[in-house]
């Protein structure tokens, strides 16, 4: 069968040994469980996980390609990158010793100004210890950016994991333990050392565990909105001196703020004398190589694997090297990777032909909304104001992202990653205060996912999933 002849509802799915009406779903997709059994890469598998390892060898192509040093600068940088990534002689030979700057200014903290400026640092660069910050339209107003304040600096998924006493979460917990004593014992440690600097890693998790909103509480859109000035943050938070971690992190006017969830922030100010230097430390080197192990030689990245991939998602077996090289690249230079993804799989043809296809369904919409018998008149005009309104982002961006001022080199993969981070975390920074551009695309070309944006009331559908089984412009 040719790729353009995959059905997306492919009768030799179903298992007609199973009654429809006794077990419909083992009926529907039966014999499709029998013939994919989920891959030792992988916690699950489905129709979304095999097109997208199919991109996984299209974007290696393209990489490879790129790799050579010929295509202008989005080729150079791409090139550059996986280049590195794929170094293991290197990569290994290099081992800890890229984040030896980073260390030395860490342990060069001496009072609290010195950790404010070493967290904004790290925010900035290279990891996200404490709590999180991110720039987005404004709730309130979606037509103005503004800067967003989150609670965060776990590295477990969620507070849970640290409060709650069942024999799965212990267990989780114990290996986290272990998890995070290795880290350490990687990083150079004794043994004594590694356990103490761990136990200080736990207890100051633990404390910020305790002062985080559940996953239920955070799903309250309106309790995550807290805007507030600078002056009002410094006095829910005063210890930690929040005029100089903006400054340090290159906002100097930060203007209106959104504190996510104020009762954590007025927690960490209380934290910052509870726990010593050393503690803080130990915290932030954890933060800082837990997560950029994946970037790391092979003890590092193994020690990550065997804790957040199989203890906790249950993979067995780690993904090779251009895999994870091909998924760092991606995601780090989402529109650079993308404009070469859709000059191969993507031509003009199949943005045309998905359009109509969008705006044929828009206008079916419409027509049922009009049908509605369980809706008034005043709502149905309502709801069809927001569907003339609503926008749709098909394939790839009208206006691509400028990485002109992007330098990568072929000395290091970590300090690619580092560079790139800094590089759309200060393209960031900039849009503070700033009209929102609703043309902007959040998700990569290539990714093979598609989104719904309520603050911009647009829909977003990628090139990546813009591919059989889903969609074929055939």
């Amino acid at each position: 069968m040719k790729k353009d002849e995959i059905k997306a509802l492919d009768p030799r799915n179903i298992d007609n040994s199973v009654k429809l009406g006794n077990d419909f779903y083992h009926y529907a997709v039966g014999n499709w469980l029998k013939n994919n059994p989920i891959p030792e890469e992988y916690s699950s598998w489905g129709s979304f996980n095999i097109l997208a390892e199919e991109n996984l060898h299209r974007l290696r192509g393209i990489m490879e390609k790129a790799e050579k040093g010929k295509g202008g600068h989005i080729a150079e940088i791409v090139g550059d990158f996986y280049f590195t990534g794929m170094n293991e002689e290197k990569i290994e030979a290099d081992g800890i010793k890229p984040l030896k700057p980073e260390f030395e200014k860490i342990n060069k903290i001496k009072d609290r100004t010195d950790l404010v400026k070493a967290i904004a640092h790290l925010h900035r660069t290279a990891a996200g210890p404490l709590f999180g910050i991110y720039i987005g339209a404004d709730p309130a107003n979606s037509d103005i950016n503004i800067a967003q304040l989150g609670q965060g600096g776990l590295n477990l998924p969620d507070r849970d994991y640290y409060l709650k006493t069942d024999k799965e979460t212990r267990k989780i917990k114990e290996a986290y333990i272990k998890h995070v004593q290795n880290i350490f014992r990687l990083i150079g440690e004794t043994k004594p050392a590694a356990e103490r600097s761990a136990a200080a890693v736990l207890k100051i998790e633990t404390e910020l565990a305790k002062i985080s909103r559940s996953k239920v509480e955070l799903r309250d859109p309106r309790k995550n909105y807290n805007p507030m000035s600078l002056k009002k943050l410094t006095g829910l938070s005063g210890k930690f001196n929040w005029a100089l971690y903006f400054r340090d992190l290159g906002l100097k006017s930060p203007g209106k703020l959104n504190v996510g969830q104020p009762a954590f922030f007025k927690g960490i100010s209380r934290l910052l004398d509870k726990f010593s230097l050393f503690e803080w430390q130990a915290y932030l080197r954890f933060c800082l190589v837990n997560g950029n192990a994946g970037y790391l030689s092979s003890d590092f990245v193994e020690e990550n694997f065997n804790f957040y991939g199989k203890t906790l998602n249950g993979a067995q077996k780690l993904m090779p090297r251009w895999k994870r090289a091909v998924s760092t690249v991606s995601g780090n230079l989402d529109q650079a990777v993308g404009k070469l993804y859709v000059k191969e799989y993507f031509p003009p043809e199949a943005k045309r032909r998905a359009v109509l296809m969008v705006e044929n369904i828009r206008a079916a919409f419409g027509e049922r909304i009009r049908r509605l018998d369980w809706m008034g008149e005043k709502t149905k005009k309502q709801a069809q104001k927001k569907l003339a309104a609503m926008a749709f982002k098909i394939g790839y961006p009208d206006k691509w992202k400028d990485y002109s001022k992007l330098a990568l080199k072929r000395d290091s993969y970590i300090l690619n990653a580092i560079r790139a981070g800094q590089f759309e975390f200060q393209r960031d920074l900039k849009k503070v205060g700033k009209p929102v551009d609703r043309t902007e695309w959040w998700m990569s070309p290539q990714t093979v996912n598609a989104s719904y944006d309520p603050s911009k009331n647009d829909m977003t559908f990628p090139a990546g999933i813009l591919q059989p089984p889903f969609f074929s412009p055939a």
